[in-house]
């Protein structure tokens, strides 16, 4: 008999009691408004002449920005959290709204930082960054300085932080609050449901080719209802995005997300060139799959389905089990921190409609907590997203003593961490797996990751480079979009797969998210990494946790460059550092197609 029953809803109330009506909660966005008045008005006053004398007055702006982002951070995940377990909730709603208008000034102060930065002559600059005041600040005081160079405060400033609640992020909620609306009707067992797009979409990994075929072809017929809407909203994003990089006299639209990733853009582009270089295996391994399914090219709802005669599904008690189980052959302080997630209810993972389709992990600094959110549905494929949001989670308890500004750490590292969880648990489940079709199960589900961001993820990036091209000469109709994203997939999946999902960008929400643009190539980058993590973890046994945190809490004051010759003594402008990782993820390729020869008795 087990010992303790898992919750499978979240406990919200450790953060602020009553949810969307609580009175602490109210007060908290009383006095962040407050503070960040009080700040926008002490950098009013910070002189424009700043002498070598002065890194003090810099040292007291960093810790008011520490203070104000951690409570900002706080308060946004909180109501990020009400919004994905009820949309419906409309007191949140208005929160959101809120917290919008007082994260626009927070943006407003840090540019007005920005511009004091880059009026300070650069012979001062390098003295102030080795002061024993701002030596713990300067990478995030460098970052800001080469942005701040891209602004004109004194023109535009203030007025774009404004129109940005409204006019940019606004529609990024419009997004989330249409497709949180929408029902997907199904028939299941008989029996017609409304179901929520995240419970729809899982449908793709269901045991039944029929229940995924129909998911899939009722969620493109919904999308192709509601094509002209979600284009419109498209468009918006991107135009406003176009206009306020010229303005900056930005010309590359990757100039500014490679800066949010600390990554030169010799890195991303010898890290797609590796990539392109080794696709032909993962093409092999989806046409075996489609031989698998009796099909002369795979079908795109069956890519995520179990393969034929497995029907592996586990029950919510058994999967953390599993999941603590495995990752804690990785270290003590993960496996301690992922029994604490699931005892005091940090996770929320039951299968019900009217919930929020994506997964995701939410910090709260102020509290040294994480929240994990995600629907459940007894797959192996539910399995490894609870251990990538906890991988999450794990990397925000790495950096939970670390001062506000140096736990902004970018999206590539971040995705390093979550994937690195899935590795763990992947191989240690393939390595105890008590048979080859076990195993081969198992190697199925790995492999449909590398398949995910060598080509899935190669395609929507690939995409969003062409829209944003396109989008410089007008709008873009739904009927051209669709045509971009069939295009893109053909492309990285090398006409490989059948029934193309053209309407997917709708669906990924990443194509959305107005705070970070091109949220697809960290993807790849954090897969490709963790596996040289992983390797290295395995040689050097559980000692090796001590480094991984050392990493993880370098995470936000390094480039992703220097973070990774400092941790791992590696190069990753070099195409032999990313072909390491693609010919393990090859190997893997190579033990499927051998043991795939067991479904031939």
């Amino acid at each position: 008999m087990k010992d303790i029953m898992y919750q499978e809803s979240w406990n919200l109330d450790t953060i602020f009691p009553g949810e969307s009506q609580s009175n602490q909660l109210k007060k908290h966005l009383d006095d962040l408004e407050d503070n960040i008045k009080q700040f926008v008005n002490k950098l009013k006053h910070v002189t424009m002449q700043i002498d070598v004398h002065d890194a003090i007055i810099l040292e007291d702006v960093c810790k008011d920005i520490s203070i104000v982002r951690t409570h900002l951070s706080h308060a946004q995940s909180f109501i990020t959290c009400l919004l994905a377990q009820n949309p419906q909730d409309n007191k949140a709603t208005s929160l959101q709204v809120r917290v919008a208008a007082i994260s626009s000034s927070y943006e407003l102060a840090i540019e007005m930082t920005q511009h004091i930065l880059v009026t300070i002559n650069d012979d001062l600059w390098e003295s102030f960054m080795h002061t024993k005041e701002l030596s713990n600040y300067s990478f995030q005081l460098n970052k800001w300085r080469n942005k701040g160079q891209l602004e004109d405060m004194d023109n535009i400033g203030e007025l774009l932080a404004n129109l940005k609640v409204d006019g940019y992020h606004g529609w990024g909620q419009m997004y989330d609050m249409l497709i949180n609306d929408i029902k997907v009707p199904m028939t299941i067992k008989g029996e017609m449901v409304q179901m929520s797009v995240g419970q729809a979409i899982n449908l793709r990994s269901h045991s039944c080719e029929e229940v995924r075929k129909e998911a899939h072809k009722t969620l493109q017929h919904i999308w192709s209802l509601k094509q002209d809407l979600f284009a419109k909203l498209l468009n918006h994003i991107i135009g406003f995005r176009i206009k306020v990089d010229r303005h900056k006299g930005v010309n590359n639209f990757l100039e500014i997300p490679l800066l949010d990733n600390h990554m030169k853009e010799e890195t991303l582009t010898t890290m797609w060139e590796a990539v392109e270089k080794h696709k032909q295996p993962f093409k092999k391994y989806l046409n075996k799959k489609a031989v698998m399914f009796g099909e002369e090219k795979l079908h795109y709802y069956n890519f995520w389905a179990p393969l034929p005669q497995t029907q592996s599904q586990l029950n919510y008690e058994d999967a953390v089990i599993f999941v603590i189980q495995h990752l804690g052959k990785f270290g003590p302080e993960l496996e301690n921190f992922c029994r604490k997630s699931f005892e005091k209810g940090w996770v929320e993972s039951q299968n019900r409609p009217n919930k929020k389709h994506a997964a995701f992990c939410a910090s709260f600094p102020l509290t040294k907590e994480s929240r994990v959110f995600l629907t459940y549905d007894g797959t192996i494929g539910s399995v490894l997203t609870m251990a990538h949001e906890l991988g999450h989670a794990f990397h925000n308890d790495a950096m939970k003593n670390m001062n506000g500004i140096n736990k902004q750490y970018p999206l590539s590292i971040a995705e390093t961490a979550s994937t690195f969880a899935e590795m763990i648990m992947l191989d240690a489940a393939i390595e105890s797996a008590n048979s080859d079709k076990e195993r081969l199960i198992l190697l199925d589900e790995k492999i449909k990751r590398s398949v995910m961001n060598f080509m899935n993820i190669h395609a929507r990036f690939l995409f969003e480079k062409r829209i944003h091209l396109e989008r410089e000469n007008g709008y873009i109709s739904s009927a051209q979009l669709n045509d971009f994203m069939e295009e893109a997939i053909n492309e990285s999946y090398q006409g490989s797969i059948t029934d193309i999902p053209t309407h997917m960008w709708i669906w990924a929400p990443h194509f959305y998210k107005t705070k970070a643009p091109f949220y697809n190539f960290p993807y790849t980058f954090g897969y490709l990494l963790s596996l040289h993590i992983y390797a290295k973890a395995k040689h050097e046994g559980k000692g090796f946790e001590k480094k991984y945190l050392a990493l993880l809490r370098d995470s936000g004051s390094f480039t992703v460059e220097d973070l990774i010759k400092k941790h791992l003594g590696e190069d990753v402008t070099s195409e032999k550092f990313w072909e390491q990782g693609l010919e393990l993820c090859i190997k893997d390729v190579e033990q499927f197609i051998r043991l795939s020869e067991i479904y031939k008795e």
